[in-house]
């Protein structure tokens, strides 16, 4: 039995059981019809009807009556037959295709529909995957979580928000406000982390920019071709995994609400509206009281993370870029010229592959191999002479 078919017959029966209600005054119109799901004035319409026809008269005719645009069993007959001849195997789109300037050839999903019910073709598996929840991790520091919030945190001022929280337990290990969502702002929250909890296994990303490099917008990342923030997190032996939808990030976006929700006023109840306050008080008073309130147990006792043995954080996270030295033993790098000084190792680096390092706080560094040779300021002004050093 259809499912229209089976309401009317249980509108029906209860018709009988509220117009009793109603005649016997136990009911007004009105719960009567809520009886029914239908208004005051349908159920009206039903007692004319009942009292002149009886229980036939509550049947919808509709369900009985043939559509004028239903097509006759012939043409229906005569679509199935020759797809059957001359067209088996072809999917429906190509069959259509093939006929459908031909005079009173009727639509494609009547096509489909007709060949279906003939059990000609069979129906598709729906293109929707079912979400299944997504279990936390087992240990802290298994996975982290990295994303940003762009929003009005001050009044009439919007700033990203940059999170770092683990996978297991939800906890913030790092919050940061910045102008605009970028490698240096990401690098910032994952050497906090790593300094404040060490080293853990696997980040989860969007596909930001500065996260993946992808062929096409919203594509497949490339996991050859990569970032610098890709390549810092390979140095550092961390898997990087990518979110392919909004679904699938969840606990952050969650966090984000909550975060919306509590932040801003929380600042304007202490009066902040610049962004070094800012920081600072999520540092010292948000973090923490968002953790000890939202925090989870983990589902496992112990912990994935491991100690940092003498990496040195500051050369991994930061930008690396190779450069050619000049005639002069200069280097130029983004409009700036960087004297590389004298040294007891060689006579000069003429045409010698160097390395430079952009650090968080915009100063740079020139590095031969392993070896340091010079540092300097954010204009490209020397700060050291030759130091020999080995890189991470």
């Amino acid at each position: 039995m259809r499912r229209t078919e089976w309401l009317q017959e249980t509108r029906q029966m209860r018709f009988e059981e509220a117009y009793d209600g109603w005649q016997s005054r136990r009911l007004t119109q009105e719960e009567a019809g809520r009886l029914l799901g239908v208004g005051e004035r349908t159920f009206r319409r039903y007692v004319d009807r009942y009292e002149e026809q009886g229980l036939e008269g509550l049947r919808d005719k509709r369900l009985t009556q043939v559509s004028p645009r239903k097509a006759p069993g012939a043409e229906v007959q005569d679509v199935a037959q020759r797809y059957r001849d001359r067209h088996t195997g072809w999917n429906v789109k190509h069959f259509y295709t093939w006929y459908q300037h031909e005079p009173g050839w009727r639509s494609y999903t009547w096509v489909k529909t007709t060949l279906q019910e003939a059990g000609l073709v069979k129906r598709g598996k729906g293109k929707g995957a079912h979400r299944k929840k997504r279990e936390r991790s087992a240990l802290p520091g298994m996975m982290v979580h990295q994303d940003a919030s762009t929003h009005a945190w001050v009044p009439g001022v919007h700033w990203d928000l940059i999170v770092t929280m683990d996978d297991a337990t939800s906890e913030h290990y790092s919050m940061v406000f910045v102008e605009e969502e970028g490698t240096h702002s990401s690098f910032l929250g994952i050497q906090q982390t790593l300094e404040a909890q060490g080293l853990f296994c696997s980040l989860y990303t969007d596909r930001g920019a500065h996260y993946w490099h992808t062929s096409q917008a919203e594509g497949k990342v490339d996991k050859k071709n990569l970032t610098q923030f890709g390549r810092a997190m390979q140095q550092l032996g961390i898997e990087m995994i990518a979110a392919y939808s909004p679904q699938a990030r969840g606990r952050s976006e969650r966090a984000f609400a909550t975060h919306q929700g509590r932040l801003p006023q929380e600042l304007a109840l202490a009066g902040i509206t610049d962004m070094a306050r800012a920081n600072r008080y999520l540092e010292e008073v948000y973090r923490p009281k968002h953790n000890a309130q939202f925090a989870c147990p983990a589902a496992e006792d112990g912990s994935a993370f491991v100690p940092l043995l003498g990496v040195g954080l500051d050369e991994i996270l930061c930008e690396h870029y190779e450069r050619t030295v000049g005639k002069d033993n200069c280097v130029r790098f983004e409009r700036l010229v960087l004297q590389i000084p004298a040294d007891q190792h060689r006579c000069h680096y003429v045409k010698a592959t160097v390395r430079v390092h952009r650090y968080l706080d915009g100063t740079l560094a020139l590095f031969h191999g392993p070896r340091r040779l010079a540092r300097y300021d954010a204009l490209g002004k020397p700060t050291d002479g030759p130091e020999v050093k080995a890189a991470a």
